[in-house]
C-alpha cells in the first residue's frame, strides 16, 4: 500500500515540478524509487496534457 501512496505522491510532485519547471528529485530507497517513477510519469503526463489542451 505504501508503494501506491508513493506513486500517487510522485505523480503529484512530477506534475507540480514540471509546472514550476524544477529539476525532478530522485531518492535512493525502494519507496523513493517508486515515488520518483511517479514523478517521472507525472512529468510525462503534464507534457501529454499540454499537447492535448493545445498549449
Amino acid at each position: 500500500m505504501q508503494n501506491l501512496y508513493a506513486l500517487c505522491a510522485g505523480l503529484s510532485v512530477g506534475l507540480l515540478f514540471s509546472w514550476l519547471r524544477l529539476p525532478l528529485p530522485a531518492p535512493p530507497t525502494l519507496t523513493g524509487i517508486i515515488g520518483a517513477a511517479g514523478v517521472f510519469l507525472g512529468s510525462v503526463s503534464f507534457g501529454l496534457l499540454q499537447q492535448w489542451l493545445g498549449r
